[in-house]
């Protein structure tokens, strides 16, 4: 699994060390000795392979340093500047040697992510864990989801269940009320119609005499006699006046018109609302 970024990053590191000494020589090479041309390409590739050895060093220890960091890419930067600077100054193939002109900093890049690369890597006990981990959240989550769907399916029977029921009911309670509607519709016109009006009264005479019936339609569900009631005499208004004086002063201060009235229907007594506004006017 290391060789997989690990082995691009060295193998764009020597063709960029590579190109660069090249071009160096060429381009150098032709304003000064060749001896010295070398020695300046040298230098370069020298110095950004000695700052990339140290960089991996210190990785490997766990340990970071910015200082040696710009240092290494100060020296990609300067490798591609002189590819871009040959480029330029080049009669021919300006465009072939400007597109072969940013492999150091990509070298560069490629020897970053080879670094968080390593920084992020685990041990395969670790990733077989994480796997197990995920795996058992996946289970779990479909087992809800099928938990989830057939408690949904069930719901949904038996809501239909009722549902249907519910209906049922209702046409048998429709049915049978327009039954009885159709059985009190025909007993209203049996009452009313004058042919049975005269049968019953008839045949009423001769069991009963001088008495003429009423036939009553029967009522539906039981039925408590009620007893009539008397109605109380009529309270003279000395009597009133004895009442509202009473009850307004039954406590200091005296009551309210209103208190007053409400009190007095309390008591159980009655009296229209002109007459007893007017009895506590007279005894206020």
């Amino acid at each position: 699994m290391k060789a997989k970024t690990v082995l691009p990053a060295v193998a764009m590191t020597a063709v960029s060390m590579v190109l660069t000494l090249a071009v160096v020589m060429m381009w150098l090479g032709t304003a000064m000795p060749w001896p010295v041309a070398l020695v300046v390409g040298l230098g370069i590739d020298g110095g950004w392979l000695a700052t990339l050895a140290y960089e991996r060093r210190l990785a490997a220890q766990g340990d970071h340093n910015r200082a040696v960091t710009g240092v290494g890419w100060s020296f990609g930067l300067i490798a591609a500047g002189v590819l871009v600077a040959h480029a330029l100054t080049a009669e021919a193939s300006t465009g072939a040697w400007l597109a072969v002109a940013w492999l150091p900093i990509a070298a560069k890049a490629l020897w970053l992510v080879h670094g968080l690369w390593e920084a992020t890597a685990l041990t395969p006990n670790a990733l077989g864990t994480i796997r197990g981990i995920q795996q058992e959240a996946r289970d779990e989550a479909a087992v809800a989801r099928a938990r989830l769907r057939a408690e949904a399916v069930t719901e949904e029977t038996r809501l239909t269940a009722v549902t249907q029921a519910g209906a049922r009911v209702a046409r048998v309670q429709a049915k049978t009320a327009q039954a009885l509607s159709r059985a009190w519709s025909t007993l209203e016109a049996a009452r009313e119609g004058e042919d049975t009006g005269r049968a019953l009264t008839s045949v009423t005479h001769r069991v009963t005499p001088d008495v003429t019936p009423r036939w009553q339609l029967p009522i539906w569900g039981p039925t408590d006699p009620v007893s009539a009631f008397t109605l109380a005499p009529a309270l003279t208004d000395t009597e009133l006046d004895a009442l509202v004086d009473e009850i307004r002063q039954s406590e200091t201060p005296a009551l309210s018109y209103r208190e007053t009235a409400t009190r007095f229907r309390a008591a159980g007594h009655s009296a229209s609302e002109v007459r007893l506004r007017a009895a506590w006017k007279r005894v206020a």
